[in-house]
């Protein structure tokens, strides 16, 4: 995970239908305005790689482990996020983003607070080490659009608690994203070059000059729906959360929730990301 160390953090609110209703947060962001009913609801940092003097400082903390989930020492609830995380280059010019290339994709745990009442987004996304979670094993990316290798994928997830395992998440293509490929690739230029400090967003343009203009970048794209499970299922101690990005041209849903109960992964067809909650 050290390599990660440099790179921006940034996240999606909003990309995959229901899921801000299921996470209780669509109050949070009823004055926000979109360009189309479907279109995400922002962007939000959850590790800045230098110091930024408008952030909350603990936004300098680094959260990404592909092992381990530590709550925070609050007495709060915390959810998992199952969803897609991209490893990114950034292109600039004249101090602005032009392009975001996404190179690797894999299994990613946006893990949040639930609290209402939070003044921003990242409020709730990163309260120290081992706050959020991405996969060891990602895959190449060889062209982020219809065609590529990801329009054969899916994602999954699942709880274990006292050795039974559940689904938390729902089995969905990652085609299901609301925007996705070339449109989102254009939206976050876009929403990163000209997001404002409003409501729950933050002014990600200035933190990146104040972070010299990072050229890496892990962005996780959105959470997809819970199942009726996991939208009421919080983290405690002795869990574990397991994310499945599995190719399902090769393999079938019932064979990742036997490879899950068995913890014995296809790495050729999965990135999995499995963490302990302490």
């Amino acid at each position: 995970m050290a390599k990660y160390k440099h790179f921006l953090g940034l996240g999606i609110a909003g990309n995959f239908a229901l899921h801000l209703a299921q996470a209780g947060e669509l109050e949070e962001f009823k004055d926000i305005i979109t360009a189309d009913e479907a279109a995400p609801k922002g962007m939000f940092p959850f590790y800045l790689p230098k110091p930024v003097s408008g952030a909350k400082e603990i936004l300098g903390m680094f959260p990404l482990s592909s092992s381990a989930i530590k709550l925070p020492d609050a007495d709060v609830n915390v959810q998992a996020e199952p969803e897609v995380g991209l490893v990114c280059k950034i292109q600039y010019k004249d101090k602005k983003i032009v392009k975001i290339i996404p190179t690797h994709f894999g299994a990613y745990n946006d893990c949040s607070i639930r609290v209402a009442g939070a003044s921003k987004i990242s409020d709730k996304k990163n309260w120290g080490a081992d706050s959020k979670g991405i996969s060891d094993n990602l895959i190449s990316i060889d062209k982020f659009e219809d065609g590529g290798v990801m329009d054969n994928y899916s994602i999954c997830s699942f709880l274990r608690r006292d050795d039974e395992v559940r689904a938390y998440g729902e089995d969905v293509e990652l085609n299901g994203y609301s925007y996705f490929y070339e449109k989102l690739e254009a939206w976050m230029v876009n929403q990163i070059n000209t997001q404002e400090d409003f409501g729950p967003l933050e002014p990600l343009s200035e933190y990146i000059a104040e972070c010299e203009y990072p050229t890496e970048a892990v962005i996780s794209i959105g959470a997809t729906r819970y199942t009726p499970y996991g939208e009421t299922t919080f983290l405690k101690s002795g869990d574990e959360v397991i994310i499945v990005v599995y190719n399902a041209k090769n393999i079938s849903a019932q064979d990742v929730v036997k490879s899950v109960e068995n913890k014995s992964y296809d790495n050729s067809n999965m990135s999995v990301l499995a963490q302990k909650v302490l």
